[in-house]
């Protein structure tokens, strides 16, 4: 083979395995979003009793919401990010509205229960816990810079149950529900402003601010945007394509 058949040989190849990273990727997205229950890989997560709170997770999808549920979504969603999201929520809002009763947006559910509702649970294997939503978490299993992720789009608690340990909590079960999905990472977004969200995330959780986020891809303009991308890898692909040329412990 002479020297532009090489040429037009590696090409052909790289071509292929371009092909085939893309369809292996597609086929891990679908696996994923074709669970019904991520929970059930997990059932030591379906119960959460600490810090003298007790509570029950639940798994549902965006298109399969109550009305009663839609609302309180909604009402959560503006009580928690009006604010942050400053004269950007109007739009925003609209934005949030019609992403969360999609088909691929998944959803736990946090339930508070009573003690002894709790302690009813503990002693029968199958568990009918009711109680009021206090919070949830949407994420959706995604494509982000050619690598499969779990993006968070909404991470939410009534202000009552903060300070309870349940944000940490929930975080945990998405990376354990990314990895056991096979996704390279969990991605998320957060406003610059929120700055307890900025904390918990970069100081509690160790997530660092993502490559492509604004603020990273360009210096002197991103600063300008009122959000960042925040991200933890679990490989060695998606670190090189997310953790590129950053210090975890930058200033945000």
């Amino acid at each position: 083979m002479d020297a532009e058949g090489k040429i037009e040989h590696r090409a052909k190849k790289t071509r292929r395995e371009i092909l085939e990273k893309k369809k292996s990727t597609e086929n891990v997205i679908k696996a994923a979003s074709l669970v019904k229950d991520h929970l059930s890989k997990f059932p030591q997560f379906r119960h959460y009793k600490r810090n003298e709170f007790h509570a029950h997770l639940n798994s549902r999808r965006g298109n399969k919401l109550t009305l009663a549920t839609k609302k309180y979504v909604q009402n959560l969603l503006k009580l928690n990010m009006e604010v942050p999201y400053g004269p950007e929520w109007a739009a925003e809002e609209k934005i949030k509205r019609r992403e969360m009763v999609a088909e691929e947006a998944c959803y736990i559910f946090v339930h508070e229960i009573s003690n002894e509702a709790s302690e009813l649970k503990g002693k029968n294997s199958i568990c009918r816990c009711v109680g009021p939503i206090v919070g949830f978490v949407h994420y959706r299993f995604v494509v982000e810079e050619e690598v499969p992720v779990v993006y968070v789009y909404e991470l939410q608690l009534e202000p009552r149950v903060h300070g309870k340990g349940l944000g940490k909590f929930l975080m945990q079960l998405i990376e354990l529900i990314a990895c056991e999905c096979g996704m390279g990472a969990v991605v998320l977004t957060v406003q610059r402003a929120n700055r307890l969200a900025m904390d918990f995330y970069i100081r509690k959780l160790r997530y660092t601010i993502s490559a492509i986020s604004p603020s990273r891809v360009d210096p002197l303009l991103g600063p300008e945007e009122s959000y960042e991308i925040l991200c933890k890898t679990f490989d060695h692909d998606a670190q090189a394509i997310f953790e590129a040329a950053q210090d975890s412990t930058a200033d945000t």
